[in-house]
């Protein structure tokens, strides 16, 4: 029973693996990984699982736009460092909050089958029945997501937006009792997953605004070198999930765009082809760059598919799928990134981010 794995011995004397499952303490942190622990006991029901909740600098910081803070990993530090010291087995995270290169020594070790990535428009209780093309004019919007601001501004210029923090419940107690704001926006993944879509009032397709990478995606992180924790955890990766996250991921590190920064993506396979659509916005959205790309991720069955172990793609780890489809998304990814960057994508987002540095 060596390594860092925890044991425990019930009243009959039966050993069993404990496996200690870290997490932000919100409700909605609680609900993804809850859904995850009830996955691995349904996998493995002789493993104990224990839940580790930890409160990291994003959930202390509620004063402050998180584009102003410039750090990365703001939802991610304090959960990796329990998982460095082996105070935790694995760590829960929504895709979104990872940076697209992790610490060295972590790995992404499963992406689960992704919920509705794109974001919702959620109405103060006195505009029901109106959408964002039909709020009056000056009408407040809350958002901290300079992607979203970006996008919106341009797209309905009536609209103002302002900053908005917290966790969801925080987000919708300042919607509903202060009045300030006449709507805010949030993923529609976390509504639906906090069993609140009935407050959804209208979906933004594309066309409205495009998702941030990695949105409605819920990851694992685990140390790169616990195999077996590596090989326990992979059964949960959703192969589309997995192939539009690496791509996302990619183009987003080849932008190296982070929170500080407007891009934009939205992804789908189709008939064996996955489809990149990416975008970066000036901060009030008057100048964008968007273009769409597509690679074939089909599998050839009559040829031996390689799949490799343990190699990482921009942080994610499936070593039980095949290599080509995997290094076919991240070259799209980096492609589409670089296409951009030829048409003057990279001054752009050099202006974004003395801009909102300056703010």
């Amino acid at each position: 029973m060596e390594g860092p794995y925890k044991y425990i011995r019930d009243g009959n004397g039966k050993v069993s693996r404990v496996m200690r499952i870290g997490t932000r303490k919100s409700q909605l942190a609680r609900i993804q990984t809850d859904s995850v622990a009830e996955k691995l006991k349904g996998l493995y029901p002789d493993v104990h699982i224990e839940i580790v909740g930890m409160t990291t600098t994003g959930d202390k910081i509620l004063d402050t736009a998180l584009s102003k803070i410039g750090e990365k990993s703001l939802f991610t530090k304090e959960l990796e460092t329990a998982l460095e010291r082996n105070e935790v087995d694995l760590v829960v995270h929504s895709l979104k909050d990872l940076p697209t290169t992790l610490p060295p020594g972590f790995t992404i070790g499963a992406v689960l089958k992704r919920e509705n990535p794109h974001d919702a428009v959620v109405l103060h209780p006195k505009n029901m029945g109106k959408s964002l093309d039909t709020l009056p004019d000056k009408s407040v919007i809350g958002t901290s997501s300079l992607r979203r601001a970006a996008q919106l501004k341009k797209r309905f210029p009536h609209l103002e937006f302002k900053d908005i923090r917290g966790n969801l419940n925080t987000r919708l107690k300042k919607l509903d009792e202060k009045g300030h704001f006449s709507a805010i926006i949030l993923a529609a993944a976390g509504l639906r997953r906090m069993g609140w879509e009935s407050r959804v009032s209208q979906i933004l397709g594309p066309e409205d605004c495009m998702y941030a990478v990695g949105q409605g995606a819920i990851a694992i992180e685990v140390r790169a070198k616990d195999k077996d924790i590596l090989e326990m955890v992979s059964v949960l990766h959703d192969p589309n999930t997995v192939l539009r996250c690496i791509a996302e991921r990619a183009f987003l590190r080849r932008l190296e765009g982070g929170c500080s920064v407007p891009v934009a993506v939205h992804t789908e396979v189709k008939d064996s082809q996955l489809y990149l659509t990416g975008a970066v916005y000036s901060l009030d959205g008057s100048d964008s760059l968007k273009e769409t790309m597509q690679t074939s991720i089909a599998s050839d069955n009559k040829v031996e598919e390689r799949v490799d172990e343990w190699v990482q793609r921009v942080g994610v780890t499936a070593n039980n799928m095949p290599g080509p489809a995997q290094d076919a998304s991240e070259k799209l990814g980096l492609d589409l990134a670089n296409l951009l960057l030829s048409k003057g994508a990279k001054e752009i987002l050099t202006l974004a981010r003395e801009l909102n540095d300056a703010r």
